[in-house]
């Protein structure tokens, strides 16, 4: 993976008081500083760039640029906080990622356009418009790249999600509710999941996604919905990801 174009940094959030995470921004190459680039933002962000996880989404984008498929792309990827100094010795350095990414608020929402961005974007040239940026987001992070662009849909208007957790582990399971008895939204969707999705007490990752796909097109959204064999991993959303991406972004979509 080329790691030139790929800057790691550190964050301490107000919003998320205690807290630090890691994130990583990545600017495709053929950014020039004069023209606005589109953006997008990975939740878990160390899981799209791992080299010993499927997605590598820095050498997806760059070649997806160099083929003029889509146009010049910035990536941030954010981490979920952890706690610098826990109030309990038993405290999960994890715990915080549920409570950020599957809680049906507009916190995260805050603290990503308020917060970490203003930081990881400072002198960028990137988009305004909803239409060239997108959220995205594996699990927990896949309901969390649709709060985000839920809650402020004239910052985002698009979503990627990777076997999203539209159960009811914080309040998740009522989205296609909203979705079907709220005004529509200018939001697109790509997402996936498969028949051998996670099914636990919170409810079954594969029914919620199909939930997810019957709301969206009862309101008229525009979205599609690729269901696999796979399992609750990043394996089929790999093997779209070019396609999800040129269908986000794509230069002639």
């Amino acid at each position: 993976m080329n790691t030139e174009n790929l800057t790691k940094k550190n964050f301490r959030s107000r919003i998320y008081d205690g807290t630090v995470r890691d994130y990583w921004v990545y600017v495709s190459e053929a950014y020039q500083a004069e023209s606005p680039a589109n953006l997008m933002v990975f939740q878990d962000g160390y899981y799209y760039l791992d080299e010993a996880k499927p997605m590598r989404v820095p050498d997806i984008i760059d070649k997806l640029v160099r083929e003029n498929v889509i146009p010049p792309t910035v990536c941030v990827f954010v981490n979920p906080g952890t706690f610098e100094a826990p109030s309990k010795p038993e405290h999960h350095p994890d715990s915080q990622r549920s409570l950020e990414y599957d809680t049906v608020s507009d916190q995260y929402t805050r603290f990503l356009v308020n917060e970490l961005l203003p930081e990881a974007l400072e002198g960028l040239n990137v988009y305004q418009d909803p239409n060239k940026r997108a959220a995205v987001g594996f699990s927990s992070g896949g309901i969390c790249a649709w709060s985000v662009a839920w809650f402020r849909s004239d910052l985002f208007g698009n979503v990627l999600s990777h076997c999203g957790s539209f159960v009811d582990i914080r309040g998740g399971g009522k989205y296609p509710y909203l979705i079907r008895n709220e005004a529509p939204k200018p939001i697109r969707m790509f997402f996936q999941s498969g028949e051998n999705d996670l099914d636990t007490r919170y409810g079954n990752w594969a029914l919620g996604n199909k939930q997810m796909e019957s709301a969206l097109r009862f309101k008229g959204y525009d979205h599609k919905f690729e269901f696999g064999p796979e399992g609750h991993n990043l394996v089929h959303g790999a093997e779209l990801l070019k396609t999800s991406i040129t269908w986000l972004f794509g230069n002639n979509a």
